[in-house]
């Protein structure tokens, strides 16, 4: 989809500052990617942090709610049990594409030099999240927008660990450049994540070649995409399920 990266360093520019920039990582109480989210889809301050039914939705337009959840999916089945009966509700998921991760030692509050991971972000990734919440996923008023965002990562030198990183706690999230927004409005939508150069019927294997990813990945997208109808399992070849893309 188009991104609008005029909004978006407006939004980092807002959020993030010269000021910020010079006072180091962390000094606001609201994490960064979910701050300068919510003022990329909403420049109205006006939408922001608002009451509804008991719950505070991150923005609300008048006609639609929208979540920034950068964290598991598990946190919003109250509120969409609350929200989507009554009103249209978009979940943003920023997803990082390319990763700059920076280590802080908390005695000292030095970071590393930076370091990008080899590991590069795609949308099947937000997947394993949609799996925490699959009993909401056939709702017409619940959307998604998965948002592809380079970002550096600065985390805290303290987890349980020799080196202290495995175990490690996030401590921030400066995003750079914003990629790309997959967006999903309707059933249909979920289409783009069948490979389409997929030949048909095909394995969880297959699927996860095709589609780059790895295979306990690939079952749990193709999991989802059965609970939705959108792929069908048509028997077995072997000890592997097939699979084809319904009717």
């Amino acid at each position: 989809m188009c991104i609008n990266e005029a909004l978006f360093e407006q939004a980092k520019k807002r959020i993030i500052g010269l000021n910020r920039m010079r006072q180091g990582i962390g000094t606001l109480s609201e994490k960064t990617v979910h701050a300068v989210l919510k003022n990329y889809y909403a420049p109205d301050t006006d939408m922001h942090e608002i009451p509804i039914d008991g719950f505070v939705a991150d923005i609300y337009t008048g006609s639609e709610i929208i979540e920034i959840q950068t964290r598991s999916f598990n946190a919003m089945r109250r509120k969409l049990m609350a929200f989507l009966p009554v009103y249209e509700v978009t979940i943003v998921y920023p997803i990082p594409h390319i990763k700059w991760l920076s280590w802080i030692d908390e005695t000292s509050g030095e970071a590393s030099p930076k370091r990008k991971s080899p590991k590069k972000g795609n949308p099947y990734l937000a997947f394993p999240e949609l799996y925490r919440i699959r009993s909401f996923l056939s709702d017409k008023n619940l959307h998604f927008r998965f948002d592809l965002i380079d970002m550096e990562e600065y985390r805290l030198l303290n987890g349980w660990s020799r080196d202290k990183k495995r175990g490690s706690d996030r401590y921030d999230r400066i995003p750079l450049k914003f990629v790309e927004e997959v967006r999903i409005d309707r059933r249909e939508d979920y289409l783009q994540f069948v490979p389409f150069d997929l030949p048909e019927p095909f394995t969880a294997k297959e699927f996860a070649l095709s589609a780059k990813i790895r295979p306990e990945l690939a079952r749990t997208v193709l999991l989802i995409l059965t609970d939705l109808g959108i792929v069908a399992r048509i028997g077995k070849k072997g000890n592997s399920y097939l699979y084809q893309v319904s009717e």
